[in-house]
């Protein structure tokens, strides 16, 4: 299944290529948001929190209540949500599933103090974590921190605690390179939960790809490029 991406940035749509050099933006937020609207799952993440340069809140609650109420579309929504509190509130607007990313660690390995708390007052089938990857280890802040764990090091610690992962291969996000299949199988084999691949992936035969290894994928930059028709 295909999951378009709203990344916010400045109250702009935008695309990055590796987290870091902006390619595109949209002013037409919700023009994009009714281009997405036949689609089932939406992902909208708020990049100024991620990077802890502001945040975008007013616009992602706006895209959240008009996502569900006028399309009937499930959104998760992820960036800079580091408090119960946040993740709650998100819940409260009627967000299917929070995205959890740099909270989800602390001293290099999985903060399950902080996990064990959202999966009992938000619910685990609620919260994705986020396993974004660089160089083969987990990067955090925005992709500006890397850890020394790969997502399978940890994948076991974190499944008590959420309904799935979010793995981006940081590498290709943005660069329409294709899919890392490979990675992606090592992922698949690691852990029983569902898994969200995005990072370089740029036709239909890819997602077709990662469909059949049992992947949903989260894609960006082809979309807005019209490359996936």
């Amino acid at each position: 299944m295909l999951i378009p991406c709203i990344d916010l940035q400045g109250g702009q749509a935008v695309q990055l290529v590796r987290g870091r050099r902006r390619e595109l933006a949209v002013a037409d937020v919700f023009g994009l948001l009714k281009k997405f609207a036949h689609h089932e799952w939406l992902h909208v993440i708020d990049l100024d929190a991620a990077m802890g340069k502001g945040h975008n809140r007013a616009l992602v609650g706006e895209l959240c209540v008009r996502a569900k109420r006028e399309y009937g579309m499930k959104v998760r929504v992820g960036g800079g949500i580091r408090t119960v509190r946040a993740a709650e509130e998100l819940v409260g607007l009627g967000v299917a599933q929070i995205i959890i990313g740099s909270a989800a660690f602390h001293d290099g390995g999985p903060n399950l103090a902080f996990l064990k708390e959202l999966s009992v007052r938000v619910k685990k089938k609620h919260v994705l974590i986020a396993l974004d990857t660089a160089k083969g280890k987990i990067v955090v802040h925005g992709w500006r921190t890397s850890l020394r764990v790969s997502p399978r090091d940890v994948m076991a610690a974190l499944e008590p605690y959420c309904a799935g992962f979010l793995c981006t291969d940081v590498d290709r996000e943005g660069t329409m390179r294709g899919v890392n299949l490979g990675w992606f199988r090592d992922l698949r084999a690691a852990t029983k939960l569902p898994i969200v691949a995005a990072g370089g992936i740029c036709s239909r035969r890819e997602i077709r790809a990662l469909e059949k290894i049992g992947m949903d994928a989260a894609v960006g930059m082809a979309l807005y490029k019209n490359r996936v028709r």
